[in-house]
């Protein structure tokens, strides 16, 4: 087991935090989706490897353990398994939105811990862890996701400056400390292709302002591995007990003995191919003696009862269901058999009964043949007097139609003829009232020509005798 006698004493490194009361933990935000993207959450969610082997881990022990031998970076995505070439604003890689893929392990891992609601103890116990950067990782984006803004600068105060390295990227390629992690859990919004839950303006002014007032400090490798050298051979020659025996014994010093230790962690298992434990087993035996080993084997011992219970229960289970199936079976035979000979002797019954049926079925269908017979009969005769009725009058109709016409023909007639007669009055008379006009127009016009004879003779008469009257005058003149 990877955290069984594995960690550091949690004092050295809490700090009494506005907001936190006893082991548990308080949660901000979603207490359902964890504040994660919804797509990563539902990628979660439906991924077989949280559905299916997850969920037969049901202790925190289970999931360390779990986290150490699977996770080999903190990127929500496994690599090449999502696509975002091509894609910008909203549906970009940057804002967490877009395309899904494979959910990584890591991200699974951090939701089953989200789900085991973990206390204060276990979260210390996750962020102190000394197997694996990767178990500090998850257990500070943990906090990142579920603490309260205010108390995030106060999980990190004792950890920015830690020089411990792990490749965050999946595939390799980005190796980062846990201090330069953390300062861009509080500084940036953006973790590869997701978002963390925003952190409100004064608070990450505040944060800033911390951050600016507190630089990074910068420690040679080469120094620090001298150092652990050099007090590993000390320990081996004066066979001290080691840092942490001291510690428990003397609480006062726990934070000093914490802080120097920060910056002489092991390397990161990612440079290694091969992440073997055999290093920390012969530490932890140093340690605490045959009683890690003792405690190691009761808890594998425990985990095998267990798993045998559990195997057994099924098995149990499994039997009673297959016995269930067969007794329903043979209810059922049982059933089928009883039923087939109970309808075999309707049938017989049937057909000894069947024939006086099938007699007096055939008669009251004659009956009724011959009675529907009738009936149509009876229909066919009250339709063909319907009919006859309806044509007599139809005919009459027809002849009282054509009578009227004709006499309304007459009529018409006999309204013209009145009609051109009277016509042909109005017209003689218009005729004779307009000869009587020409004849009056005539004799009117007669009268006027020889009124007008008579003035022209007369002024001719006057001219010749003016004319004689004047020769006359010439002549006497003469």
């Amino acid at each position: 087991m990877a955290s069984v006698g594995n960690q550091l004493p949690t004092q050295a490194v809490s700090k009494s935090a506005p907001g936190k009361h006893g082991n548990v933990l308080p949660l901000w935000g979603n207490e359902k989706t964890m504040n994660l993207n919804p797509m990563i959450l539902t990628n979660v969610l439906s991924s077989p490897y949280f559905k299916v082997q997850l969920y037969e881990l049901k202790t925190y022990h289970e999931v360390v353990d779990e986290i150490y031998f699977k996770v080999n970076h903190v990127e929500p995505w496994e690599k090449g398994s999502r696509k975002t070439a091509g894609q910008t604003g909203m549906c970009g890689g940057v804002r967490g939105v877009g395309t899904g893929g494979i959910v990584s392990t890591a991200f699974c891992l951090l939701y089953k811990l989200f789900t085991l609601k973990l206390t204060r103890k276990q979260l210390m116990g996750l962020i102190t862890h000394t197997d694996s950067p990767y178990i500090r990782a998850l257990g500070f984006m943990y906090i990142r996701y579920t603490q309260p803004p205010n108390d995030l600068i106060d999980w990190y105060d004792g950890f920015l400056d830690d020089e411990e390295e792990l490749d965050v990227k999946a595939g390799a390629g980005c190796v980062m400390t846990i201090g330069e992690m953390l300062r861009s859990f509080l500084t940036k919004l953006e973790w590869f292709s997701t978002l963390f839950p925003r952190i409100p303006v004064p608070v990450q002014k505040s944060i800033d302002q911390q951050m600016k007032a507190r630089p990074r400090k910068i420690v040679q490798k080469e120094e620090v591995q001298e150092e652990e050298e050099e007090e590993e051979e000390e320990e081996e020659e004066e066979g001290a007990p080691p840092a942490a025996a001291a510690t428990f014994a003397d609480p006062g010093k726990q934070g000093e003995r914490w802080r120097s230790r920060t910056p002489r962690r092991t390397p990161s298992p990612r440079k290694s191919p091969k992440r073997s434990r055999s290093k920390s087993h012969q530490r932890e035996r140093e340690r605490h003696g045959p009683s890690f080993d003792r405690e190691l084997e009761r808890e594998r011992d425990r985990q095998k009862k267990e798993r045998d219970g559990r195997d057994r229960d099924r098995d149990r289970e499994r039997r009673r269901s297959r016995s269930a199936d067969r007794n329903h079976e043979r209810r059922e035979r049982r059933k089928s058999r009883s039923g087939s000979r109970e309808r075999r002797g309707e049938r017989r019954d049937k057909e000894r009964d069947g024939g006086e049926d099938r007699n007096k079925r055939k008669d009251r269908e004659h009956h009724k043949d011959r009675g529907t017979e009738r009936e149509r009969s009876r229909d066919k005769k009250s339709r063909g007097e319907t009919d006859d009725r309806r044509h007599k009058d139809d005919r009459e109709r027809h002849r009282e139609e054509r009578k009227a016409k004709k006499t309304s023909r007459s009529q018409s007639k006999e309204r013209k003829h009145k009609s051109g007669e009277e016509k042909n009055r109005k017209r003689e008379r218009s005729h004779s009232r307009d000869r009587d006009r020409d004849r009056d127009g005539e004799r009117r016009s007669h009268k006027r020509s020889h009124s007008k004879d008579k003035s022209h003779h007369q002024r001719e008469t006057s001219n010749d005798h003016s004319k004689h009257s004047e020769r006359r005058r010439s002549h006497s003149t003469e």
